[in-house]
């Protein structure tokens, strides 16, 4: 089998343990990746309470009995599993990683990825995954300023680029284009500027916590990202697109698929991440 997406990541992070930029390139790819779930049984009605199967293993260290749910990024990966596992089919849901991270938090549970059947196969530890769901959950500050000044983006990390290009390809149709800009303030402060064109209505929040995202996990040390949005009519428009660095956004009838080019997997209960499931 061809390797995925995540196992580029998990074999760069695991080729240099001390880059932090590796280890939350991973991270990043881990949250934005469709998951299959082990479930322990089918869900019942339309509840989506969602009863994941858990694999318990002695951590000698510690001596206590450390717990994972079962995960896996493809479904011939999760099917060779389940034949070895209990040598039937299985039950499972689709849920971005993202959704799995935030629903197992708190409760003492790690992730077990892709156990015994790919390259990427790793435990996960439940602080893991209760530190990506804290992740994951920070949200974008509002701000106020008065942008007078704008320049090219020289010297933007390549950390900060490749996340963006990530995370806007996947938000197709969302906006026209964006644009990355150095923007000079009203107060005399300087900083990056990412301004989405022509945004949808009500797509604001999400372009912004998309942007949030990729900084964080950029690796970098920017403290942060200033984002905006304008119409296309804006007279400024036209100075950004001279002076950026610009993102097409891809053609949103082209074709429902993830970030890489894959299509994406819409199945099992939970699959909507404005619905996320419950899990026991």
């Amino acid at each position: 089998m061809a390797m995925t997406p995540l196992d580029h990541a998990h074999a760069d992070m695991m080729e240099a343990p001390e880059d932090d930029a590796a280890r939350l390139a991973f991270y990043r790819r881990l949250a934005d990746t469709t998951l299959f779930l082990l479930l322990a049984r089918e869900p019942e009605g339309e509840a989506e309470v969602l009863d994941p199967e858990v694999l318990e293993i002695d951590n000698r260290d510690t001596a206590n009995i450390d717990r994972y749910a079962l995960a896996f990024d493809t479904e011939e990966r999760l099917a060779s599993f389940a034949t070895s596992y209990k040598n039937e089919a299985l039950p499972y849901a689709a849920l971005p990683g993202r959704v799995i991270a935030q629903a197992i938090a708190g409760q003492g549970v790690g992730l077990a990825l892709n156990l015994d059947v790919a390259i990427s196969s790793i435990l996960l530890p439940a602080q893991a995954m209760d530190w990506l769901s804290d992740t994951l959950a920070a949200e974008p500050e509002e701000g106020q300023g008065t942008l007078i000044a704008i320049a090219p983006p020289f010297g933007l990390p390549d950390g900060l680029i490749e996340g963006l290009e990530e995370k806007l390809v996947s938000a197709a149709g969302l906006a026209s284009h964006a644009v990355f800009v150095k923007g000079t303030y009203s107060d005399e402060r300087e900083g990056w500027l990412l301004a989405f064109i022509d945004a949808q209505p009500g797509a604001e929040p999400a372009l912004a916590r998309a942007t949030h995202e990729a900084l964080i996990f950029s690796g970098t040390d920017l403290a942060s990202v200033d984002v905006a949005f304008f119409a296309s009519n804006d007279p400024i428009c036209e100075h950004l697109d001279h002076m950026g660095l610009r993102y097409e956004f891809p053609d949103p009838d082209a074709g429902e698929r993830d970030e890489d080019g894959f299509e994406e997997v819409h199945a099992g209960p939970g699959a909507d991440p404005e619905k996320p499931p419950i899990l026991r």
